[in-house]
Parts: C-alpha cells; sequence; structure tokens
C-alpha cells in the first residue's frame, strides 16, 4: 500500500533534494522545469502568493514518485480563489509527476489530496501531455478518488523533431521559405561580419558553471530594443516584474548545466538573441526576439535557423518552440503537441462553481484552447 509524505516548506524539501534528483533521471519527456532546482526558485520568486504541497509518494520498496504541487492565489472578477495545481504557471509546456510510476504516483496523490484538509477552492492539473506520457492517468486517478475531472485543451505547442538530422529538416521546408531566408543571410553579410555564439556550460559538476551576466544582459538589452520592450503583459525578458526571476533561474541554469543562450552579431554588435533552457538533448526555447530598428531584416529567423543547425550538431534531438503564436511557427515546427488541463470544481465550494460556469461560458463562445 503507497504512503504519502507532504512536504509544505522549503526547509524540510531541501532534505529531499538527492531523491527528487535520481527521480527526475527516470522521468518521461524531462525538461529543466521538472527539476527541483527550477521548482525551488519559482517557489522563492512567487513569496506568499504560492505556498508548495510537494508529495513524496512510497511503497514497500521505498519512494516511487514526487507529486510537486503549489497552492496560488488567483484574483478574477469573480473575485479571488485559491488553486492548487503544477507550479509550471506556462513558463513551459509540459508538466507532472517526477519519476517512471507516474501512475501509482498520481493515484496515491490525489487520494491524499481527497482525505487531507481543503486549503483549495479548485483542483486545477495543467499542461498534461497525454499524447506522450500521461495516456488518461490524471483522468482515471482523479475519478478513482471520486473527483470530477473536466477536460479542456489548455495549449498546442510547437517543436521541431531533430533526430533525423539538419539535412531532413531543411529539406522538407517549403523552398520559397529556404529562398528567403538565404536572403536575408546575404542581407546580413552585406551589413558586416556575421557571427553566431552559443553559450552552453556544462554545469558544477564539470567545474562549468560560468553564468556569463554580460551575456544574460545583452539579452534583456536586446528584448528591450525589440518590440518586446513595449508589451505589458508582463512575461518577456526585459519586463520589471518576471527579470529577478530569470535572473535566479540563470544562475541555477548554469550550475545545472541546463543554460542554453544563443546570439548573432553582425560586427560583434548583438542584433538577435534566442534564450533557452535544455536538458537530456531537448530544448525548450524560453525566448527569442532582435533589435527591430537597427538590425537587418530577418536577423531573428537566420538565428533561430543557426541554432537548430548547431543543435543537430550537437546531438540535441527536440527544439521546442513553445505554445503560441503557432502561424508565425508554422514554417518551423514538425509537429504540434497538445496539453490538456484536468480541473476539479467542489460542490461544496460556491466560487469554484463560479469558476466552472464562467469556463463553460468561455467554451462556449471563445476559442478552445485555454489561456
Amino acid at each position: 500500500m503507497a504512503t504519502v509524505l507532504e512536504i509544505n516548506d522549503l526547509e524540510t524539501l531541501s532534505n529531499y533534494q538527492l531523491l527528487w534528483n535520481a527521480l527526475l533521471a527516470r522521468t518521461p519527456d524531462r525538461t529543466f522545469f521538472h527539476s527541483y532546482d527550477w521548482f525551488v526558485a519559482r517557489v522563492r520568486d512567487a513569496g506568499s502568493q504560492l505556498r508548495p504541497r510537494v508529495l513524496v509518494v512510497s511503497d514497500a520498496t521505498g519512494p516511487i514518485g514526487i507529486l510537486p504541487l503549489v497552492v496560488t492565489t488567483q484574483e478574477r472578477r469573480l473575485g479571488r480563489f485559491r488553486v492548487l495545481g503544477y507550479p509550471l504557471s506556462d513558463w513551459g509546456a509540459i508538466y507532472g509527476p517526477i519519476g517512471s510510476r507516474a501512475a501509482a504516483t498520481l493515484n496515491a496523490g490525489i487520494e491524499h489530496i481527497r482525505t487531507s484538509r481543503r486549503d483549495w477552492d479548485v483542483l486545477d492539473l495543467c499542461w498534461v501531455n497525454t499524447q506522450r506520457v500521461d495516456q488518461g492517468q490524471t483522468a482515471r486517478a482523479m475519478h478513482v478518488a471520486g473527483f470530477t475531472a473536466h477536460e479542456a485543451l489548455h495549449a498546442q505547442t510547437a517543436q521541431i523533431e531533430l533526430s533525423a538530422g539538419w539535412q531532413a529538416w531543411w529539406d522538407l521546408r517549403v523552398s520559397h521559405w529556404r529562398t528567403n531566408l538565404r536572403r536575408s543571410e546575404k542581407r546580413l553579410a552585406e551589413a558586416g561580419a556575421v557571427r553566431y555564439l552559443r553559450y552552453r556550460p556544462r554545469g558544477t559538476a564539470y567545474g562549468d558553471d560560468d553564468p556569463r551576466w554580460d551575456l544574460f544582459n545583452t539579452c534583456v538589452d536586446l528584448a528591450a530594443r525589440s518590440w518586446q520592450g513595449k508589451s505589458a503583459d508582463g512575461t518577456t525578458m526585459s519586463h520589471a516584474s518576471v527579470e529577478p526571476f530569470l535572473r535566479d533561474v540563470h544562475a541555477v541554469a548554469a550550475r545545472r548545466g541546463a543554460l542554453d543562450l544563443n546570439l548573432l552579431l553582425v560586427d560583434e554588435r548583438p542584433v538577435a538573441f534566442a534564450y533557452n533552457y535544455h536538458y537530456d538533448g531537448s530544448v525548450y526555447g524560453l525566448r527569442m526576439g532582435y533589435d527591430d530598428k537597427s538590425s537587418p531584416e530577418g536577423a531573428g529567423s537566420v538565428l533561430l535557423c543557426r541554432t537548430i543547425e548547431d543543435s543537430c550538431r550537437r546531438g540535441d534531438t527536440l527544439y521546442d518552440l513553445g505554445p503560441g503564436y503557432l502561424e508565425c511557427k508554422r514554417q518551423w515546427y514538425t509537429r504540434l503537441t497538445s496539453t490538456y488541463r484536468y480541473t476539479h470544481f467542489p460542490l461544496t465550494a460556491p466560487r469554484a462553481q463560479a469558476v466552472r460556469l464562467a469556463r463553460w461560458v468561455k467554451r462556449r463562445v471563445g476559442p478552445a484552447v485555454s489561456k
């Protein structure tokens, strides 16, 4: 019979870092966002707005999985309500239990949630990849626990499969698109000497963990000088609400060997950036941008193309372009991966029922993909 240990503070959680790392190594489709280090950085950045509820699941053989959950307070027109779910907050694309025994971890974890004191209004498990990893495990675990699992498409993320190599990917691109990219390359060369720089430190374990703050600051500066500098949604690298968090995670990623920073320079002047994380052959494109006032047209496309080519040479197998802006990514990706959310609205929680009704109305009159 499975047992569950609940951890609600980072100090206690630190005692389980080695266990988390060991289970992460056996987690299917793992990313940097699944790591202990990213979780801790996320919780510390959120402060009192986010409370950890990490569930360590064990059976007779020992620990078999970790369910990293958090309780966040969200403000909506309907008022304030508490959500229990994963910590990703759309920074990445896919999330779930840590370890190879996801079904058993979900079953025990959600049953523990059912029998413990409810400090949440809505149970909302998002970023669930039903195609490759979950395969209905989340919905079944909620059903077994007596929870009604309302399923909804959460997002679609554009991905580039790299295992076939650079030439295979390039040959499948539309011919006129390839012609336009070559023209952009030519315009860049006419503007000056072009250099592509990729910084991917191996991490503290290899004595290679310099965060290179000069390169990080260059990315932030380019973001501020691009269209992103005018964005008010609070997600761009230069936005005051997220830059401190990204700085904290930048140092963590350098130590873990998960940092992947790309720059395109013309006469040593930075004109475009692609700021990524990588883990176990998988690259996640967090943010990218270019100086749209002084760089030649197409600099961002040239940088992304060179990054993909270099990834193939390094042996990367997947480049995740992230969710949203799918039309802009249409010429790049080789597949779309859908993620789903599974939500339970307790009948005894009036706020939860109000949220359920609002989502139902939104699905009836709006787009299928939830935000």
